[in-house]
């Protein structure tokens, strides 16, 4: 796929690295050509120097001939003015911009074909704030990705000891909860993937995923990781886009506090947080601050300000505080690998919070829903089995029948709509039905086109 990313910034870079290693056709275009010269060394792709909202620029980008337009620079102007020169001058087929301002939403109609010409919006900031939303309703959890209308959820946990799944295998775990069906699909130790059958069994330390439905989560949850206390008090470092957005979301459900350096930044967010959330102006970094307005009371502790290192630093001191449980906000994905596992519990990249956004419009086939693992190295694929017995691979196919790519696992078939949805789990007899949203891990990205392909309806089903 020919794809043009307009802005080299941590985004843009982030989306260029996942779709540079599929092996799509990237260009991109930056107003600095330094930092265009660089990731030209690291990635194969081409760098276009340039205002990316001049028709020249664009064609000189080889828009003319791009399948996706992705406009990731700083501002929202920007993005929103390329798009529409994308739409009306190139007739790009689908747009995607990154949009900060909560005054436009999707189905927004400043959007649409008569608008801005945006097909699609992403949103680093509300992503993140989602994303720690599901941390906080699941705390055991170090990753929470939804499926089907929400009812399929993947978890990623780290198995503790003294667990119910503890020095049990696989095939014992699942006799422990009949009522709550599951699929194991993958056990990663010590960052090595081990392979999974029914004899599989899993020790302290190991990171587990393990697709259910959303209402049986919590209680697998427990048996893996041991029911952690629910969160109720939540302590904010940064009061940026991303803190502002969460501590709003926040209001009203949890005690907050919310600590932010600048002051003239600490009256602004007073005033737009109400007497719900405690605002201090101060370090976050501050061992002294800290410790006078009792962190180690804290159930969370979510570090989100535009600097890396002071994200890391006052995590880890907050761990050390006596704080349950500590996320950082990493840009950086060499920090984010470095720290995760580590006294930080969960590194969080907002890049890869969205990457799944954007990759649902890269796949080929009838594609619902894609999440990003492991910092990128695999992926959980949801599409939907169209077309009939002739026409398609999938329909009418029961599960043995159907032939993965070696290490890739069907985690779960979702069925129906509504009330009338059900989730069910992947036994080898069960016969896959036409619109039925299919489910598959994949632990290495090489294996996507193969799994692409299942879900590609032949011409004769037209």
């Amino acid at each position: 796929m020919q794809i043009v990313i307009l802005g080299a910034g941590r985004v843009g870079e982030s989306v260029a690295e996942s779709l540079v290693s599929e092996q799509n056709d990237i260009t991109m275009i930056d107003p600095d050509p330094d930092r265009l010269r660089d990731l030209e060394d690291r990635l194969d792709l081409r760098g276009v120097p340039g205002n990316g909202i001049q028709p020249s620029v664009l064609r000189r980008a080889g828009l003319s001939d791009a399948d996706l337009f992705i406009a990731c620079a700083s501002l929202d102007e920007t993005n929103l003015t390329a798009c529409r020169v994308a739409k009306s001058v190139f007739g790009v087929q689908t747009t995607i911009a990154r949009v900060r301002s909560e005054e436009f939403d999707e189905d927004s109609p400043l959007l649409g074909k008569d608008g801005f010409g945006v097909d699609h919006v992403i949103c680093p900031e509300e992503s993140v704030m989602h994303y720690v939303h599901k941390l906080i309703e699941y705390p055991e959890a170090l990753q929470v990705l939804e499926f089907s209308q929400q009812r399929a959820h993947l978890i990623a946990a780290r198995a503790a000891a003294g667990s119910l799944l503890v020095h049990h295998t696989i095939a014992e775990f699942k006799l422990l909860f009949p009522q709550a069906p599951m699929r194991v699909v993958a056990v990663y130790r010590q960052d090595e993937e081990l392979e999974i059958n029914s004899h599989t069994r899993v020790i302290p330390g190991d990171e587990v995923f393990v697709l259910a439905d959303r209402d049986k989560i919590k209680e697998i949850l427990s048996a893996i990781h041991k029911e952690d206390r629910p969160v109720r008090r939540i302590m904010i470092a940064g009061g940026g886009k991303v803190g502002l957005r969460l501590a709003r979301s926040l209001a009203g459900n949890y005690q907050v506090k919310l600590i932010e350096r600048d002051r003239k930044r600490c009256d602004y967010l007073a005033g737009e947080l109400g007497s719900d959330t405690l605002v201090l102006c101060g370090d976050s970094a501050d061992e002294a601050l800290l410790i006078e307005e009792n962190v180690g009371e804290m159930d969370l502790f979510v570090s989100l300000t535009s600097d890396d290192e002071d994200n890391i630093l006052s995590a880890m001191l907050a761990k050390r505080l006596g704080v349950q449980r500590v996320i950082a906000l990493v840009n950086r994905r060499i920090y984010a690998d470095m720290m995760q596992g580590s006294a930080i519990d969960i590194a969080l990249s907002p890049a890869q919070t969205v990457i799944g956004e954007l990759l649902v419009h890269v796949r080929r086939g009838a594609v619902a829903a894609v999440h990003s693992l492991r910092r990128g190295a695999a992926e959980a694929i949801e599409g939907v089995a169209r077309g009939d017995a002739r026409s398609s691979k999938l329909v009418g196919q029961r599960i043995k029948d159907i032939a993965l790519p070696e290490g890739a696992r069907f985690g779960a078939i979702v069925r129906g709509h509504g009330d009338a949805c059900q989730v069910l789990m992947p036994h080898h007899d069960l016969l896959i039905e036409t619109e039925d949203h299919v489910i598959i891990f994949i632990p290495n990205k090489h294996q996507l086109r193969a799994v692409e392909r299942l879900f590609q309806v032949s011409a004769t089903f037209f």
